[in-house]
């Protein structure tokens, strides 16, 4: 897609998101914790409540008009999440939660059949809780190692650390695109052709990347790839694992229940084909749909654009951060999603996050799900900014005037 940066108005976007119409505390709101959860532009807000208001039935299951139509409509939104990561079938695309259940379904049917004694998975150093916790307790169960894959202190993933890790015992890597955390992008295709080699599938947990930059399945050749649709701009509580449609077939049901089978009796059950085979009961019809709208919502806008827009507001944030005294950046890797995580001489994170939020300034302290990293850092927790689509060059100054702020009241 062709940049279009200078018809980026981020003015007219702001005013498509209608929670940036009110004020916190007679301040506007500065919202920058995108990277937790993003805010909803009005047209998914609508899609779901049009949904809800005009076309709500359980689907797959009717025959009557309004089962069908909304049937066909979740469909087209499985449709539109292939088409929007290019994936090769919409069979390959299974309606979760969001990520952490994604990452659990791997676990716990592909890992579960795959993985034992004598067997090594890699993990990286920045990786969120959820891509570690599953891998843990199916460990002590299946009795393999975990490996990780080391960043220096700037954040930087070590590719040729990572190399010397891969053996014949390495069965998967499981790793993110982008840190939640730091913001560090990975080099992702190469972390993924290295694994290839030594014959080990690769997932990616892909929440931080998905709202920001293009992805292309077939380009970047991932086995497994998990998304929540809470940080691409759309709706709670649905998201969408990728896995390549060849070891989805092989895989057993994560979970029992209705739409999952084909038929039951007491003797035995028949179960679905992809992708209904991975999800069991009534799903979040709406969720699904939403999250559709959200995608559409984002690809008009244009990643090319996105991208720019982004980096310049990385840039700007960078450079006007080294205004404030006794900060330090923790994670300026090489290539960097549009996080700021910081800590600072004067006060801990969660009291900086506090003083920012009497003047409307929204950001997440603490240690973001990913206590790893932050030990790695030799810090309990970080205080982070994190930007969206709406953000603007003034929500990086009201960041900075807050910082200032806290210095002047702990010094």
């Amino acid at each position: 897609m062709t940049s279009n940066v200078s018809n980026y108005n981020v003015d007219e976007i702001r005013r498509d998101f209608p929670i940036f119409e009110q004020e916190v505390y007679g301040k506007p709101l500065t919202f920058l914790d995108s990277a937790a959860s993003a805010q909803k532009p009005q047209c998914v807000i609508d899609a779901i409540s049009d949904c809800y208001s005009n076309e709500y039935a359980n689907i797959h299951r009717g025959g009557y008009f309004l089962s069908q139509a909304l049937t066909a409509k979740y469909e087209a939104s499985r449709e539109t999440v292939q088409k929007h990561i290019n994936a090769r079938s919409s069979k390959e695309i299974i309606f979760v939660r969001g990520a952490t259940e994604a990452i659990n379904l791997v676990a716990q049917t592909w890992g579960r059949s795959n993985l034992g004694a004598g067997d090594e998975i890699i993990l990286s150093q920045m990786e969120h809780h959820s891509n570690i916790v599953p891998w843990q307790m199916l460990r002590g169960e299946k009795s393999f190692d975990i490996k990780v894959s080391p960043i220096d202190e700037r954040g930087n993933f070590l590719l040729e650390d990572y190399e010397k890790l891969l053996s014949e015992k390495t069965k998967l890597v499981a790793i993110t695109h982008v840190s939640n955390a730091i913001g560090t992008i990975t080099p992702i295709k190469e972390i993924i052709k290295l694994a290839h080699k030594v014959g080990a599938l690769v997932l990616v947990d892909g929440c931080q990347a998905l709202p920001h930059m293009e992805i292309d399945m077939q380009d970047l050749d991932a086995d497994f790839y998990v998304f929540s649709g809470h940080k691409m701009y759309g709706p709670t509580g649905v998201g969408a694992l990728y896995g390549r449609e060849e070891l989805l077939e092989k895989m057993p049901p994560y979970q029992g229940g209705g739409d999952m089978i084909r038929s039951v009796t007491f003797d035995e059950t028949t179960f679905n084909d992809l992708p209904h085979k991975f999800e069991a009961g009534t799903p979040h019809i709406v969720g699904g749909i939403g999250f559709a709208a959200a995608l559409d919502y984002v690809a008009a806008l244009g990643f090319d654009n996105i991208h720019d827009h982004e980096k310049t507001l990385l840039d700007y944030g960078l450079e006007k951060i080294k205004e404030v005294d006794g900060i330090e950046l923790r994670g300026q890797a090489e290539k960097q999603a549009g996080i700021l995580s910081f800590t600072m001489e004067t006060a801990h994170p969660h009291d900086i996050g506090t003083i920012l939020d009497q003047d409307g300034i929204a950001i997440r302290t603490g240690h973001h799900c990913a206590q790893p990293v932050m030990d790695f850092m030799d810090v309990p927790a970080t205080a982070r900014a994190s930007f969206g689509l709406y953000n603007n060059t003034d929500d990086i100054d009201r960041l900075i005037d807050g910082l200032h702020k806290v210095n002047r009241i702990f010094a």
